[in-house]
């Protein structure tokens, strides 16, 4: 007797990937509701807006967290004004036209030992062939501060 099943019906489903956690899927629908936020706002985003919708973000973070935050925020628009506050998947995010250049994720939202400091593609931080575009962030002394304004001016120029 032939086989007439199709190859799909009989491939085994992998048990082990266990696809996107509890964290990466609320971070996705934060992505949406963005989304659908920017279409109904228009192409003008007000910059207050988008920092009082940062600053809420900001506010929910637990406490070493939400300090680190504060800072980073501080230091940013202090360092590249022309960047506006904004929300991605859910993270405080600054964009300059519209574009994400740089984004804090705190080490809570996805449970891991550290926060990050990342920035896009939009980052105009290449050096030569190989470059970071993410740092892990325990804490910001004096001369981290210093190196992360000298890191979001040059990603703005």
């Amino acid at each position: 007797m032939k086989d007439t099943k199709s190859p799909r019906s009989t491939t085994a489903i992998d048990d082990t990937s266990e696809g996107w956690t509890d964290e990466e899927r609320v971070a996705m629908k934060e992505r949406a509701r963005e989304l659908k936020a920017a279409a109904r706002r228009g192409p003008r985003v007000d910059k207050a807006d988008g920092e009082s919708v940062v600053l809420a973000k900001i506010a929910e973070m637990p406490g070493p967290d939400r300090a680190m935050a504060e800072r980073l925020h501080a230091l940013i628009k202090a360092s590249a004004p022309v960047l506006s506050p904004r929300t991605w998947y859910g993270m405080p995010a600054y964009a300059k036209d519209g574009k994400v250049v740089c984004f804090f994720q705190s080490a809570q939202k996805f449970k891991t030992r550290y926060a990050t400091l990342g920035f896009s593609d939009e980052a105009n931080l290449d050096e030569g062939a190989m470059w970071p575009t993410a740092f892990a962030l325990t804490e910001l002394t004096a001369a981290d501060e210093a190196r992360i304004a000298a890191l979001v001016q040059k990603a703005v120029s």
